[in-house]
């Protein structure tokens, strides 16, 4: 079994055209987690950091684990949904299903429109 969407395997590379500025924080994940021996949880403490936006792929795997993860910590988190994708609408849907569920126990999903209008009356 290969190791899929994890740094340094086929395919992970950074895009050019979504490649970081300078000064701007990378995490190189070693699973499917990003807060798993990774500096994410010290860079985010550092900056005071208490609320996340998420967008990735795949929605069901690295993106619900690293929800699940900073939902643990005490982050509140927000997925961004056409931000994020799947090899299988179904798993997408289940994923944003699971999220939502019990009043946002892992957190909130939100249209990309709707984030940048709140953040724009912020």
């Amino acid at each position: 079994m290969g190791r899929i969407l994890i740094a340094g395997e086929p395919g992970t590379a950074i895009l050019p055209e979504l490649a970081p500025i300078d000064g701007e924080v990378v995490i190189e994940k070693p699973g499917k987690g990003a807060f798993y021996a990774t500096g994410l949880a010290e860079a985010l403490q550092r900056k005071g950091i208490r609320q996340l936006v998420f967008a990735g792929v795949t929605t069901e795997v690295c993106v619900q684990t690293t929800m699940r993860e900073a939902n643990d910590r005490g982050y509140e988190c927000l997925l961004a949904e056409e931000a994020t994708e799947s090899y299988f609408p179904e798993f997408k849907a289940a994923a944003i299903a699971m999220i939502r569920a019990r009043g946002a126990i892992v957190g909130w999903t939100a249209h990309v429109d709707d984030i940048l209008e709140s953040i724009a009356h912020a």
